[in-house]
């Protein structure tokens, strides 16, 4: 699922146009990004992965992201869920745990 939702991330034209996400995708390339997003996941769902990248605020603060730029990775993020047949109840839980990230990761409305 991982997968998927990265490289519908790194396609999306839209949040491409922002010159520091375009930018972010050179410095953490797809593999990077599918390895950290995996044991983030992994851990803040109770498996016995240890997440060791950056704190959300201090990988995202550089990249600028909007409001509209997030509401577009909750699209993204749900077709992947909804491509794998996570079911409701664990979709809700997911995305109350990204939730909680928002305010470290959107900068600006």
């Amino acid at each position: 699922m991982v997968d998927d939702f990265i490289d519908r991330l790194v396609a999306n034209e839209t949040l491409n146009r922002n010159p520091a996400i375009d930018a972010g995708r050179k410095h953490s390339p797809a593999p990077y990004l599918k390895y950290q997003v995996s044991q983030l996941v992994c851990e803040v769902t109770g498996g016995t992965c240890k997440y060791t990248g950056l704190s959300m605020k201090d990988a995202h603060a550089h990249l600028n992201i909007s409001e509209s730029e997030w509401s577009i990775m909750e699209a993204e993020f749900k077709k992947s869920l909804d491509k794998f047949k996570v079911p409701a109840a664990e979709q809700t839980a997911l995305f109350e745990i990204v939730g909680k990230t928002k305010g470290d990761i959107v900068v600006r409305k």
